[in-house]
């Protein structure tokens, strides 16, 4: 009687349960894949936002949301506040603190030699 009392209390125990964290973080991924769908996001840019979770889990959350928006016509509702990453970049360089690829569309001056040419400035005399 008292082991079936002490086994029946080992749920309790403050001991991890590797299952029961993978089934979490799969939820997890799922409710993100969810979100991602129902906030309008690409799937891509899901995967980019939150890297650490699992693609698959992601993609089958947003199939999820994506059906469950289209048979009770849901419309998306947009996020309102951006993602961390969409932050203005700085441009490394000498003018960086003057040039803000955010603010300037124009693409940058290509010199000779660069990757736009197809040419391979190593390989080139001159």
């Amino acid at each position: 009687m008292a082991c079936a009392l002490t086994l029946a209390a080992c749920d309790r125990l403050p001991i991890p349960d590797p299952n029961k964290a993978a089934a979490q973080k799969e939820l997890d991924a799922k409710a993100i894949g969810g979100a991602c769908r129902h906030a309008g996001r690409a799937l891509e840019d899901c995967y980019n936002l939150n890297p650490k979770a699992s693609k698959a889990a992601i993609f089958a959350g947003w199939r999820e949301m994506n059906d469950y928006m289209t048979q009770n016509k849901i419309e998306v509702v947009l996020p309102t506040v951006p993602p961390p990453a969409a932050t203005t970049r700085k441009v490394k360089g000498p003018s960086a603190a003057e040039h803000d690829t955010a603010a300037d569309d124009t693409p940058p001056k290509e010199t000779h030699g660069s990757a736009h040419d197809g040419r391979n400035p190593a390989l080139t005399a001159g």
